[in-house]
């Protein structure tokens, strides 16, 4: 089953907290402290692999966690780092945060791994925290805590040259014919359902083809296979815009053609502008040649060159290949959308505020609050002390003032309760 779009839940480690730790030994009675800092949380990383088709795999797995790191322990010894987690998807992925549609990373290179997500830092170990006025803190620092994300997946077919037009034109048969894919080839509509890769070799030049699933009118809008195909239309750099010109089925190849480019114009204007050939596909059944003459006479004119093929026989196939590989050759690579992931924008920026419940009670709340409340331990009067340094040095105390605390009253942070002492 073909599967080009995929939603996955992802997130990095987090750090590991900081080891308590005293030194101990014989005939040293007053050993200082020892505790050692956690390991950094492993990253997310995306990483593309070529011989992969779909993103079928995440239908069935849509969770993904990194591992956490290690926290600290005694003698300074730091907690190991956790490896990263990374996640294989086929070559053309594109990874977009669903919360803000920003592009993540965008994997149009195999086996070039992408860092998406980077885990926690480790805590500090109570030995950082000694001072010559704090000679034995008995509180450590925890690692930083890691929020996971919603990404939406969405494969776009990696191609030189993409193959389009109505369904039943050919475009699989000469897929077929110049490559070694083996794509399902039937004399009836939508026969191909995904798109098909190939590599065509031409004068020893190698070129990827991509046979994308018919068009019809309205695709642009959703009607038929097209709104879900045409996406991988985009990284082409350049299109073979084939018709059937035997009008078997009668239909006008001229009509087609315009279709087809109102289709394309109508889903993105810079993709109906991109290089194209036109190959008037089944010209063995079009005798007296007087439809290829009619087409070939209105498409010179928009400066478009039309050749005449047969998929089936192969004949007119060599050449159409040979002009078609100059024209990739003389163009630039097809540019991607840039990757304008910053994930320090993603996450809430840590703020608190004061709120006045009563003539003497005042309530701080917010992520920075919570953050400071995990690092004390209320038991201990060195980690009660540096609780008060936190917060005068994140704003707290001054926030606490200008609201009208005085000495005596009571502050609630995060859920704990001290009395404020100016």
């Amino acid at each position: 089953m073909f599967v080009d779009k995929a939603r996955i839940f992802i997130k990095a480690g987090d750090g590991g907290d900081g080891c308590v730790s005293f030194h101990r030994e014989k005939y040293v009675p007053d050993g200082g402290p020892d505790g050692g800092d956690g390991g950094k949380g492993g990253d997310v990383r995306f990483i593309a692999a070529s011989g992969l088709r779909t993103l079928m795999d995440f239908t069935h797995k849509r969770h993904f966690k990194a591992e956490n790191g290690a926290p600290g322990s005694s003698r300074n010894r730091s907690g190991q780092n956790a490896e990263p987690l990374t996640i294989t998807v086929p070559l053309g992925t594109v990874v977009y945060d669903e919360q803000t549609g920003a592009v993540m990373a965008n994997l149009s290179e195999a086996d070039v791994p992408k860092t998406v997500l980077y885990g926690g830092r480790g805590g500090r170990g109570n030995a950082k925290f000694a001072t010559p006025t704090r000679r034995a803190p008995r509180f450590a620092q925890p690692g930083v805590r890691k929020m996971g994300r919603w990404v939406r997946l969405e494969l776009k077919s990696v191609a030189d040259i993409g193959l389009v037009g109505f369904p039943n034109v050919g475009k699989s048969t000469t897929l077929a014919a110049l490559t070694r894919a083996n794509p399902k080839i039937a004399n009836y509509h939508f026969t191909t359902l995904s798109p098909n890769l190939g590599v065509a070799t031409v004068d020893g030049r190698n070129y990827t083809l991509a046979d994308i699933p018919g068009l019809i009118e309205g695709a642009s809008e959703g009607q038929g296979l097209g709104h879900e195909f045409l996406r991988h239309v985009e990284r082409t750099r350049m299109l073979i815009h084939m018709v059937d010109i035997s009008g078997m089925e009668g239909r006008d190849p001229l009509e087609d053609f315009a279709t087809i480019m109102r289709e394309l114009e109508q889903y993105s204007p810079e993709l109906a502008q991109r290089p194209m050939l036109v190959a008037a596909n089944k010209c063995d059944l079009d005798v007296d040649g007087v439809q290829l003459a009619r087409l070939r006479e209105a498409l010179t004119q928009k400066g478009l060159e039309v050749f005449s093929i047969s998929a089936a026989t192969h004949q007119g196939l060599l050449p159409l290949m040979r002009r078609a590989a100059d024209m990739v050759d003389a163009l630039p690579p097809v540019e991607l959308e840039p990757e304008i992931f910053d994930e320090s924008e993603l996450w809430e920026q840590k703020t608190f505020e004061v709120h006045k419940m009563a003539a003497d009670v005042y309530e701080v709340e917010g992520t920075l609050a919570e953050e400071i409340m995990r690092r004390v331990y209320p038991d201990d009067r060195d980690s009660v002390r540096y609780f008060g340094e936190q917060l005068e040095k994140q704003g707290i105390i001054a926030a606490l003032r200008e609201k009208g605390a005085k000495t005596g009253d009571t502050v609630i942070l995060a859920g704990y309760e001290f009395e404020f002492v100016e």
